[in-house]
């Protein structure tokens, strides 16, 4: 693979977005930055309120939550022999939502819905079918639990699972790829411990365990998944809440992510600005430590280059992004480069496009 042809996008606060190439030491170079959206925003719009975005299984599109009211999912093309964007067009959102994926054959674009509002004590996912990289308006709304603020579909394309925040669930949904619909009614939700704080969700790639992060008490739930019905239980809980934080502080989880060869899992820690990892047992899915990272300025977002040789970390307080080599034995981080970002950089996605 060509060093040049890998490239990073990442989302500033909710506007704006940068496109980076990557080299194959881990240094970046801006290319390009488009708006996310073109309006102004409202007095007081929370500059926290990351987009979140998502690449095509093809690689062939971005597409972008605008989380500035009225709400939409922005998409563009890509370019395969530069990396830069091309606008395509907006469509309208069911809500803000801090997480969009595609299912695995890039039909439809699938979206948890984190209300604005704190009155509004409930939660939204949607479906969207997706044409030519056009995202269409959702032909499907569910109402979920409180602050649901990820999701993720399995490999088979068949089952969704939902972490709510507030609600200490994590929803699960049977889904159905030629429909683009999903079924509430048969999975009942995976229960966190009172205060948990359910955020991100992640599929092992053997697609035999899933991780979910949570962000007020700073754990990490480990199941096991069977693809074949849905079926997952419990198997272990690990702890990512610094020495320094009190026995009731929020630890402020933020992103979670598994290495491409489900070695090592990641999650960054947003009040003592660390990343923790953890290597995967790939017989048993269990987690075991392998330490903690100091970052910079309250670590959010993680993203790995696809073959899985750097983790990519930002900084919103500092406005960086740094590269940091992954130890394929060990999964220990060494940094090796660093980059100024646009203003409170957040979201990041890394694309192979050789």
């Amino acid at each position: 693979m060509s060093a040049e042809r890998l490239y990073a996008y990442v989302a500033h606060g909710p506007r704006d977005l940068s496109v980076w190439a990557m080299s194959g030491t881990g240094d970046f170079s801006k290319l390009q930055e488009l708006p996310i959206n073109d309006r102004d925003l409202a007095p007081g719009t929370p500059i926290g309120r990351f987009a979140a975005l998502c690449v095509s299984p093809d690689r062939r599109f971005l597409f972008a939550s605008d989380r500035a009211a009225p709400y939409g999912i922005r998409s563009w093309a890509i370019d395969r022999e530069k990396g830069t964007l091309t606008y395509l067009g907006d469509s309208p959102a069911a809500d803000s939502s801090p997480y969009i994926i595609t299912d695995p054959p890039g039909n439809f674009l699938l979206a948890a819905h984190n209300p604005v509002d704190p009155d509004r004590r409930t939660g939204f996912v949607s479906v969207a079918a997706i044409r030519e990289g056009f995202v269409q308006a959702p032909h499907q709304v569910i109402r979920t639990p409180p602050k649901t603020h990820a999701i993720q579909v399995d490999a088979s394309g068949r089952f969704v699972l939902l972490p709510c925040c507030d609600a200490d669930v994590v929803v699960r949904l049977r889904f159905d790829c030629r429909t683009g619909l999903l079924d509430s009614d048969t999975l009942s939700p995976l229960v966190t411990r009172p205060g948990a704080g359910p955020r991100h969700c992640v599929f092992h790639p053997g697609n035999r365990f899933a991780y979910v992060n949570n962000e007020y008490d700073g754990t990490i739930y480990a199941y096991s998944f069977d693809p074949r019905d849905g079926a997952m239980s419990e198997i272990q809980v690990v702890q990512t809440r610094p020495a320094s934080a009190g026995p009731d502080e929020n630890v402020r989880v933020g992103d979670l992510r598994i290495s491409p060869n489900g070695k090592f899992l990641f999650t960054t820690v947003r009040s003592g600005s660390t990343v923790v990892g953890f290597a995967v047992d790939p017989r048993t899915g269990l987690l075991t430590s392998i330490g903690q990272t100091q970052v910079d300025g309250e670590a959010r977002s993680l993203a790995f280059d696809p073959l899985g040789r750097f983790l990519v970390v930002n900084g919103r307080l500092t406005h960086t992004a740094h590269t940091y080599r992954l130890d394929g034995e060990t999964g220990a981080l060494d940094k090796v480069s660093a980059f100024r970002a646009p203003d409170h950089p957040g979201w990041i996605e890394l694309v192979n496009l050789s």
